[in-house]
């Protein structure tokens, strides 16, 4: 089972990119993040095409999430993240699927910091810290997956010094990530490339992609229920270097059924 998590910075307007992806990789079920759609939208028919059935949470020119799967049904356990009913942002989107629970998320970027998106971002990491701990306490298998914007350390970003500032490498911002770890969540790149430097985001310009200047902000934690299924997790790099495509890459999880 292939699951998969790509943050496609708008659907619509990178859909052919998308799709090509899906038709090349064959992921089983994906996490998608910053849809830039409307509910109306969201290109569910193109999906079908192909095999996917989708769940998705949608919102006018920014954010949105949606989960796809080819493997079985999305039976939706959680829409938005519990906490705050005052939030309206679409990031959050949990469903039941082929024997596991995946979380897709779009965690706030934060900046400019200090101010108040960074105090939303610090405010929606602990309401993710909560949701996380309820689900570990189900003792179910669970995969958290998604484009969390944060590089909890100093492998996950080239050049880390240029990132003091910024509300993705800030040491709160580190803290929430390790918090949310420690639960007792396994970081399922870092359980089988501990010392390799990987990134999952590479901006668009002074040619970062060809240089291999990236950020590792895409990640799938797991379970410990779902941990002794881990077969591989790998980087997708092929899509990133097609024209008008996502500033990520695929991040693709490998389990044993």
């Amino acid at each position: 089972m292939k699951i998969a998590t790509y943050n496609v910075n708008g659907i619509n307007g990178r859909l052919p990119v998308l799709l090509r992806w899906l038709d090349a990789a064959r992921p089983d079920v994906v996490a998608l993040q910053e849809l830039k759609a409307p509910d109306e939208a969201f290109p569910e028919a193109e999906l079908a095409k192909l095999g996917y059935s989708a769940i998705w949470q949608g919102q006018s020119r920014w954010n949105g999430v949606a989960l796809l799967s080819r493997v079985g049904a999305l039976h939706e356990t959680q829409r938005g993240l519990p906490g705050d009913p005052s939030d309206t942002q679409s990031r959050y989107l949990e469903a039941a699927v082929n024997g596991i629970i995946v979380a897709g998320l779009y965690l706030p970027n934060g900046n400019p910091r200090p101010g108040p998106k960074f105090d939303y971002k610090l405010a929606w990491f602990e309401r993710l810290i909560a949701r996380a701990e309820e689900l570990l306490a189900s003792n179910l298998p669970v995969m958290l997956i998604g484009d969390f914007n944060v590089m909890p350390t100093e492998q996950d970003v080239y050049k880390p010094e240029r990132w003091v500032d910024d509300a993705l490498f800030a040491p709160e911002a580190r803290a929430a990530w390790f918090r949310l770890v420690d639960q007792g969540w396994a970081d399922a790149l870092r359980q089988l490339h501990p010392h390799k430097t990987i990134y999952t985001f590479w901006n668009y310009w002074r040619n970062a992609f060809e240089r291999d200047a990236g950020l590792r902000i895409d990640h799938a934690l797991l379970s410990p229920a779902l941990l002794p299924r881990l077969k591989s997790v790998s980087v997708d790099r092929t899509p990133r270097g097609w024209e008008k495509t996502s500033d990520h890459a695929p991040l693709v999880i490998e389990l044993a059924d």
